[in-house]
């Protein structure tokens, strides 16, 4: 008669959220930040067209609107983007700690706000109500400030903290780095030899 050894009960395999706050976090934040990075490049494309070539606003649809003009000026793709960084400072928020994870909440609630605010365009743009009786959507801070000059300023207070957040949480402080669970931490300098 063999003897049979207790089984130890298998560990639950991590789930999408917590592999890309750990062991695939790196790579989801470089994914994450070249996404950006080209809506960015859209963005400067569309001013450089406005500011140094002269360009009709409505005309200027960046790079991508030379090809795709109908792509670019629907609010389904301003909307879908917007949802979508949204969903990713959600999702990768669990990977920061300490200082990384107080710059990545500030991005976060800017994006949430810049969300809303395409919301209101989406929701124009379907129903064909346009706020305060305009003849195209229009967003609240639109009120105020131009499109594309609002879009540069959304883009720019949100990718700010975003940029802050992921350096701190490359170079955490020391009191920080026991609490990381991902691999994203440069090594910390090693002491000088005496």
């Amino acid at each position: 008669m063999t003897a049979t050894l207790p089984t130890r009960p298998a560990r639950p395999r991590p789930g999408l959220v917590e592999t890309l706050n750990t062991r695939r976090h790196r790579p989801a934040l470089v994914a994450f930040a070249v996404l950006v990075l080209a809506h960015w490049a859209e963005h400067i494309a569309q001013a450089v067209q406005v500011y140094l070539l002269g360009w009709p606003v409505p005309e200027a649809l960046g790079v991508l609107g030379l090809w795709l003009p109908w792509v670019v000026t629907s609010e389904w793709l301003h909307y879908s983007y917007a949802i979508g960084m949204l969903v990713c400072f959600v999702v990768l928020r669990h990977g920061f700690v300490g200082r990384a994870a107080s710059w990545w909440r500030a991005a976060l609630w800017i994006q949430f706000w810049h969300h809303l605010e395409h919301l209101l365009l989406l929701l124009q743009a379907v129903t064909g109500t346009y706020l305060l009786g305009f003849d195209k959507p229009t967003s609240i801070v639109q009120l105020v400030i131009p499109r594309v000059e609002l879009h540069l300023f959304y883009n720019t207070i949100v990718f700010v903290p975003m940029v802050v957040a992921m350096v701190r949480h490359r170079r955490p402080l020391p009191a920080e780095r026991d609490r990381i669970a991902c691999g994203c931490a440069v090594s910390a300098p090693r002491p000088p030899a005496e």
